[in-house]
């Protein structure tokens, strides 16, 4: 039973996060956030809030409570340890002048 079944009040209802994708080929970018009952909710409700001039062609919906990020104030500590894998970086290689957009 979901919570607009049983009648739960708005304020108990969870976060979303949204993120739509533009045209095809584009990442998807998180556009803002919004409760809802259930997903399928969540899905329409992001729909009309945050695709109203039909700028999307994908739209995903993510319990808030289902996403763990990385905090910006641990940046430092958590990204350094890539910082000594030089080989991860193209510096070393030599690009042929044929190749475009390098």
């Amino acid at each position: 039973m979901t919570a607009q079944e049983s009648g739960a009040p708005r304020a108990s209802w969870p976060l979303f996060e949204v993120f739509v994708r533009g045209k095809r080929g584009l990442n998807h970018v998180h556009v803002g956030s919004l409760h809802a009952a259930d997903e399928e909710m969540a899905l329409h409700n992001a729909r009309n809030l945050y695709t109203r001039r039909n700028e999307g062609v994908s739209i995903w919906v993510v319990r808030a409570e289902a996403i763990t990020a990385s905090s910006p104030d641990e940046k430092d500590p958590f990204f350094t340890p890539s910082g000594d894998k030089v080989y991860r970086h193209p510096t070393f290689y030599q690009i042929p002048e044929d190749v475009p957009h390098m």
